[in-house]
C-alpha cells in the first residue's frame, strides 16, 4: 500500500441507508464490493467499513454479547465554521446528539449516522 490509509468499522443496521448517508452527507464515495450485508464508502484516508447485521462482523461473540450500532466512539471531520456546516446538516434531516460545545481546544458536536453511529464535527479554536 502507498498511501496511509485508515480503516475504520461501524456496525449499521441497514447497509444501504448507512451507504447513503455518508455519501450524501459528508461526500464519501463507495467502494469496492456493495451488497445488504457489507459495503465500504471512502473519503480521502479514511475507509468506513459499514457492516449490516448479516455481516461476518455481526456474528455472536463466544459468551452471546451481538455487536450492535450507534456507541460512543467516533471518527473526527474537521470544519472551518461548525455553525455553518450543523445548519446545513440539520436542514438536510441529520440528527444529533448534543448542541455544540466549546472548550479552549475547540468547538465539537456529535452527528448520528442511520444507526446511531457518531461522527464528530470539530472546529479547532482560533490560534493568535
Amino acid at each position: 500500500m502507498n498511501e496511509t490509509q485508515v480503516n475504520v468499522r461501524y456496525m449499521v443496521d441497514d447497509v444501504q441507508a448507512g451507504v447513503d448517508w455518508y455519501v450524501g452527507q459528508f461526500g464519501f464515495s463507495q467502494v469496492g464490493p456493495h451488497s445488504p450485508a457489507f459495503s465500504a464508502v471512502q473519503k480521502g484516508a479514511l475507509r468506513l467499513l459499514l457492516s449490516g447485521p448479516k455481516s461476518s462482523a455481526g456474528r455472536p461473540m463466544p459468551d452471546g454479547r451481538q455487536p450492535k450500532a450507534g456507541g460512543w466512539n467516533r471518527f473526527q471531520v474537521i470544519v472551518e465554521d461548525i455553525a455553518a456546516e450543523v445548519e446545513r446538516l440539520r436542514a438536510a434531516g441529520v440528527q444529533f446528539r448534543n448542541d455544540i460545545v466549546t472548550g479552549p481546544g475547540g468547538s465539537q458536536i456529535l452527528a448520528e449516522d442511520p444507526s446511531g453511529n457518531l461522527v464528530e464535527l470539530f472546529q479547532p479554536a482560533a490560534r493568535d
